[in-house]
């Protein structure tokens, strides 16, 4: 009865060691070690802290000073994902290979942007020798305001724009880099679509009353815009003359693409605003002075602006 328990127990002992044994042939079987060099396609330089990650999983490494790396996956059939600034990602099967080279073409999507500059001429942006700042129709339609040239307002370095405080068709107030001059417009040139616009106030609120029927900018629908370009400075604005001499806002509408077919766009803008100040009018007292009448015509027209006198009751 013993050898029989013995025997028993050897025989569960050598199933126990050899399903360990297959365990760990399997685990070992699934792991690869890859070695290999991330390089620029270009001219072959090694390309330094280049991202290697296993494809679906958080194991990666970073390539050293020689653009080399070594990384340790869970398969001969993982995949690599390849990731450096200013290249083009790749995604590399190992199919079992130990040693590989990877080569990473450049992105020149960014390095080829290109922007619209002074006579709508589209030039690349490193190219350009002057500050050039654009802003997308979908950031000037993101926040709607009445007057397109508010939208400007915090989107674009050294640009000062003032709102307007005479209602929601007032002139706007747009001053790029400071007030060139005293006593002078200091406003920029609008160009739309490569033709300079007349942004003149029309009228203007002040001291003794008067309208603000508004500027020229404030005419154009802000969802007509592709996108606007700011030139800022002299440079910039060289082919327009004296007349950008604060600089020029480029505006460019959008343009019908072909093959796209109808379509058709829907947006609303909806805005609340108070009336400031309610002025409470008096209409017991009126024209004279100290309380008196007016005892001659050339007294009654000196104090015509007057509001204070004696109490109207009437009597001439």
């Amino acid at each position: 009865m013993l050898k029989n328990i013995l025997r028993i127990y050897v025989c569960s002992l050598c199933i126990l060691l050899a399903s360990i044994v297959s365990a760990d042939q399997v685990v070992h079987a699934q792991d690869h070690s890859v070695q290999g060099t991330v390089v620029s396609a270009v001219d072959n330089s090694p390309l330094p802290g280049a991202s290697v990650i296993e494809t679906g999983t958080l194991n990666g490494t970073a390539a050293d000073v020689d653009g080399s790396f070594s990384l340790e996956v869970s398969s001969p059939d993982a995949s690599l994902s390849v990731t450096f600034i200013g290249f083009v990602s790749q995604t590399i099967a190992i199919e079992g290979r130990d040693e590989i080279t990877i080569a990473l073409e450049e992105d020149t999507g960014l390095l080829e942007e290109v922007v619209v500059t002074a006579g709508g001429i589209e030039r690349r942006e490193r190219a350009i020798g002057y500050s050039v700042t654009e802003v997308g129709g979908e950031d000037l339609r993101e926040v709607r305001e009445n007057n397109v040239a508010n939208a400007l307002s915090g989107k674009v370095a050294g640009v000062i724009v003032t709102k307007p405080a005479t209602g929601p068709a007032g002139s706007s107030r747009v001053i790029i880099r400071g007030a060139s001059s005293l006593g002078e417009d200091s406003q920029p040139l609008y160009v739309v679509d490569g033709v300079p616009i007349d942004n003149t106030t029309q009228g203007s609120a002040g001291m003794w009353g008067g309208s603000d029927g508004g500027d020229g900018i404030g005419s154009i629908n802000p969802d007509d815009i592709e996108k606007m370009t700011v030139l800022k400075g002299p440079s910039a604005a060289a082919l327009y003359g004296t007349r950008a001499k604060n600089g020029v806002i480029l505006i460019t509408t959008k343009k019908a693409s072909p093959g796209m077919g109808l379509g058709v766009e829907f947006s609303s803008n909806t805005t609340f605003e108070n009336v400031l100040v309610n002025t409470d009018w008096q209409t017991e007292y009126g024209q004279g002075r100290r309380g008196a009448k007016p005892t001659s015509a050339e007294e009654a027209l000196s104090t015509a602006d007057d509001s204070w006198g004696p109490k109207l009751d009437g009597a001439p």
